[in-house]
């Protein structure tokens, strides 16, 4: 691939493109700058004038990997109206397509022990994808007596860890995990129990 140099016009989203995919590859802690230089053609030298060192450059591919999943949250939710129960199991279905259609960004949010407070950016768009789950689930618990209803924010992380315990262990291929249902199926089933629990979908008969 040839060099682009120092005036490549889009160097640092090519760049992110190139860490996206050595993530991918090897894992969040399996490439070198020096290895995304040479993915995107330009020198080793030319990554200092974006990012400091691997970690911002693998906080930048979050802080993106953020915006796309906060948008497709917000797309699901938005789908499922006016219904919130609709909107709320949409939500958790989006988490799933998310990881499967982004495994490069899902990595560096959530694999590659980078925090979300790393910058304000990062931290700003994970808190705008957490507060679209949290107000589906709030929605959703209107329908529930106040005195047995849950905290919006207890009531996302619930269904955050599960969708998160489905994607790690059945969708993403881990060695001895296999599951002989499919990872969509686990998950609508495991939401289902877990909204019969607070009384919002009628048990089964």
């Amino acid at each position: 691939m040839p060099k682009r140099g120092y005036h490549h016009g889009n160097l640092r989203q090519a760049l992110v493109e190139a860490a996206l995919s050595l993530i991918e590859a090897k894992g969040p802690t399996g490439f070198t700058l020096s290895e995304a230089a040479k993915t995107a053609g330009v020198t080793p030298a030319a990554v200092y004038r974006h990012f400091e060192g691997r970690e911002d450059l693998i906080a930048e591919a979050a802080r993106q990997g953020y915006e796309i999943f906060a948008d497709l949250m917000q797309f699901a939710f938005d789908k499922g109206q006016p219904s919130a129960l609709a909107s709320f199991e949409a939500t958790g279905r989006a988490y799933l397509a998310f990881a499967r259609k982004y495994p490069g960004h899902y990595i560096a949010m959530f694999e590659s022990g980078i925090s979300v407070n790393r910058t304000p950016e990062l931290a700003a768009v994970a808190t705008r994808a957490r507060g679209v789950m949290e107000h589906a689930a709030a929605e959703l618990s209107k329908h529930i007596p106040p005195e047995k209803r849950p905290p919006a924010s207890m009531f996302s992380a619930h269904i955050w860890a599960m969708s998160h315990g489905v994607v790690e262990l059945y969708a993403r291929n881990s060695p001895g995990t296999q599951s002989p249902f499919a990872p969509e199926d686990l998950l609508e089933s495991g939401i289902g129990v877990y909204l019969r629990g607070l009384g919002l979908i009628a048990p089964d008969q």
